[in-house]
């Protein structure tokens, strides 16, 4: 029907802002609750590095915690006994210190510690992409076989291999008429030949000339000496010498 008449149209001009003021009522709340547009959280790159910055100032501040706390550790031990309450308060500033020291190396810790699980998010996130692609391209390596195809192709080359052995073997088999003669008849004409020669060699033994007796050398009559001859000694035999020359 519409808003036409004037309390009809006073009715939906005050529902329509009362609409209008809850859509920003609830625009604001979602904007204060976090409710709106969600916005773009850091990679895991991004965040390493931010990391590996906090780490160098946490470092940078440790260092200075610990200079303070050895230039406190000096004050204190200067003042000793002739300064009592600076050198209660150099060690009250050192304790401070310390304190302030410890929650850096906690706060530091773990740091490192959520630095080394992204890493190790990262690198094991990067190992399932390659191995996501690798399972892909296997998948695709093998889209176009069939196990089914696999063995029948398998079965044909076995049985061309038995055909070709069946070829092979018919080609070296002896062909002609070595495959009508008798293996046993053979050895039996052997045998035949051989008692033939033996009979023929028996029947011309008497005819074989005479062989020359073999002349064997004579024996020596005279004696062989026993042994060596004893030797004749050289002075003995100057002096018979001498006397033969003198008679």
């Amino acid at each position: 029907m519409g808003c036409r008449l004037p309390e009809i149209r006073r009715k939906c001009a005050g529902r329509r802002g009362a609409e209008a003021g809850e859509a920003g009522a609830m625009s604001g709340l979602s904007r204060l609750f976090g409710r709106g547009k969600k916005e773009k959280g850091p990679t895991p790159e991004e965040a390493i590095q931010k990391l590996k910055e906090t780490e160098k100032i946490l470092i940078k501040k440790q260092e200075f915690l610990e200079q303070k706390i050895q230039q406190e550790l000096q004050t204190a031990k200067k003042h000793g006994t002739k300064n009592k309450r600076a050198a209660l308060q150099a060690l009250r500033r050192k304790k401070r210190l310390e304190q302030q020291l410890a929650q850096t190396d906690g706060t530091l810790s773990t740091l490192e510690f959520q630095r080394e699980a992204i890493e190790n998010a990262t690198t094991n996130a990067e190992v399932l992409r390659t191995m996501e692609l690798a399972a892909h391209g296997m998948k695709k390596a093998y889209q176009d076989m069939d196990i089914d195809k696999v063995d029948e192709l398998m079965a044909n080359i076995t049985e061309q291999q038995e055909v070709a052995q069946q070829i092979s073997d018919a080609i070296s088999r002896p062909v002609g008429f070595a495959d009508d003669v008798d293996e046993d008849e053979l050895l039996a004409e052997l045998e035949d030949l051989e008692q033939e020669e033996l009979a023929r060699e028996l029947l011309h033994v008497g005819d074989k000339e005479e062989e020359p007796p073999v002349k064997l050398p004579s024996v020596p009559s005279t004696h062989l000496p026993a042994g060596p001859a004893p030797k004749v000694d050289e002075d003995e035999e100057a002096l018979q010498q001498l006397a033969q020359w003198v008679s």
